[in-house]
C-alpha cells in the first residue's frame, strides 16, 4: 500500500507546493516517533529498574489502558480497527490489480471486474500461509520490485533534466487540495500496525528504535527525491498516479511491475488480519483454535469478503479515502499518543507530555479533514 501512496506523491506537490516537500519530512518523523512510543509501551520497569516486555500486542497495549473502564474494551476497539483497515487495505490491492490488468490490455474484451476475479485466483495459495516467514519472503521480493518502478521513473525523469523549472511549483494552494495532499504523505508511513509483531520477532529488540530511525531517514529521503523529480518533470501535467505520465513503451513495463507488487503485497495483511482473527479465538476456545479446517474456512472466508466488496462496492475509492481517515489517522496517531500519555504519564517530562499531546491534537484534525472531504466527496456522487 505504501508504494501506491508513493506513486501519488508527485500528484500530492502539484497540490501542496513547498509545503508538500515539508510535509514528508515531518511525516516521517511523527509517525517514527508514534513507532517509538508504542513500542514503548509494550514495556514496564522491574524492581531492577530493567525495562520488560509485559506488552506482546497492541491489543494488550489497548487493554492495559483501558482495565478499569471495561478490561477488554481496548483491545476490541483495537482489533475491531486493524481488521477493518488491514481488509480495505486488501480490497484496494484487488481493485488495482482489475484496473491494472485493463489499462495494460486494452484489447482484451475483459471487465475491470472479471480481471480483479482473474487476480484472485492467484491469490488463493494465501490460504496455506501460516507463519510470517513466509510472508516475510513475499514482502522481500515486492520491496525489489518497488525499487525497480522507483528506479524506471526516475531514470526517465532524469533524462528530462532540461526542462525542469522550479517555477513549476504553487505558491498558493486551495485548502481542500491541500488536505488529500496530507494525506497522501502522511499514510505513505504508516506501519504501526505491525510493529509490536516486527520488534517482537527480531533477534535484537534493542535495535529497533535504531532501526526505525534509519528505515523513516531513507525512506524521506527516497520519496522526496522520487516526489521532486517526478512533478519536476512534468509539471501542472502530473497525474494521481505518476506512471500513467510514462510514454507507452514505459507505462506498459510499469504497469505490470505494479500488478506484481500488488499481488505480492496483498499477504501481509491477509495474514496479519487472520492472525487477529486467530487470536480472539483462541482466548475463547483453545481446542478450536487449533483446528486446521477452521484456520482453513477463516481464510477462505477472508478471501472472499475481499473480492466480493472489491466488486461490489460501488465509490471505492471515496470509502477507503473515509475508512482511511478514521482507522488510519487513529492507529498512527491517536491511539499511540493516548495509550503512551495514559501508561507512562508519571515518567514523562513536560517536553514529553506536549510532544504526545501535539501529536494526538494533529491526528485528530487530520482525521477530521480526511472524514469531511470524504463525507463531501460521496454526497456529490450520490447528488
Amino acid at each position: 500500500l505504501q508504494g501506491i501512496f508513493v506513486l501519488g506523491l508527485p500528484y500530492a506537490l502539484l497540490h501542496s507546493g513547498y509545503s508538500g516537500l515539508l510535509l514528508i519530512v515531518l511525516a516521517a518523523v511523527l509517525c517514527c516517533y508514534t513507532g517509538k512510543i508504542l513500542i514503548a509501551c509494550l514495556y514496564e520497569e522491574n524492581e531492577d529498574g530493567q525495562l520488560v516486555r509485559v506488552r506482546d500486542t497492541y491489543e494488550d497495549i489497548a487493554n492495559a489502558c483501558c482495565k478499569k473502564l471495561s478490561p477488554k474494551l481496548g483491545g476490541i476497539v483495537v482489533n475491531v480497527t486493524q481488521v477493518v483497515e488491514l481488509i480495505m487495505t486488501c480490497i484496494l490491492y484487488l481493485v488495482v490489480t482489475g484496473n491494472l490488468l485493463s489499462h495494460s490490455f486494452p484489447y482484451v474484451p475483459i471487465t475491470e471486474k472479471t480481471w480483479s476475479v482473474i487476480a484472485f485466483v492467484t491469490l488463493l495459495p494465501c490460504v496455506f500461509i501460516r507463519t510470517l516467514k513466509i510472508v516475510s519472503k513475499l514482502s522481500q521480493l515486492c520491496s525489489l520490485v518497488h525499487f525497480v518502478i522507483i528506479l524506471i521513473v526516475t531514470t526517465y525523469c532524469l533524462t528530462q533534466i532540461h526542462q525542469w523549472s522550479w517555477a513549476k511549483f504553487r505558491l498558493s494552494i486551495e485548502f481542500e487540495d491541500f488536505l488529500v495532499s496530507v494525506g497522501v504523505i502522511i499514510f505513505s508511513y504508516t506501519s504501526q500496525i505491525f510493529l509490536p509483531t516486527l520488534e517482537g520477532s527480531m533477534k535484537n529488540p534493542g535495535e529497533f528504535r535504531c532501526m526505525l530511525n534509519w528505515t523513516h531517514f531513507f525512506a524521506c529521503v527516497l520519496k522526496t527525491t522520487f516526489a521532486l523529480t517526478a512533478f519536476l518533470t512534468w509539471g501542472e501535467e502530473t497525474k494521481e498516479v505518476i506512471t500513467d505520465n510514462l510514454p507507452s513503451f514505459l507505462e506498459m513495463l510499469v504497469n505490470l511491475c505494479l500488478l506484481t507488487k500488488a499481488l505480492l503485497s496483498y499477504p501481509l495483511p491477509f495474514f496479519a488480519a487472520t492472525e487477529i482473527v486467530y487470536s480472539c479465538i483462541s482466548k475463547g476456545n483453545h481446542s478450536n483454535y487449533r483446528s486446521p479446517l477452521l484456520a482453513l474456512s477463516v481464510r477462505v472466508s477472508f478471501l472472499l469478503l475481499t473480492l466480493l466488496m472489491a466488486m461490489f462496492t460501488p465509490h471505492f475509492a471515496l470509502l477507503m479515502g473515509l475508512s482511511g481517515s478514521v482507522t488510519g489517522a487513529a492507529m498512527t496517531f491517536l491511539l499511540p499518543s493516548l495509550f503512551h500519555l495514559k501508561l507512562k504519564w508519571k515518567k514523562l517530562s513536560f517536553l514529553e507530555k506536549c510532544a504526545d499531546i501535539s501529536v494526538f491534537v494533529l491526528g485528530f484534525l487530520c482525521s477530521l479533514a480526511g472524514i469531511v472531504c470524504s463525507i463531501k466527496g460521496l454526497l456529490e456522487v450520490f447528488g
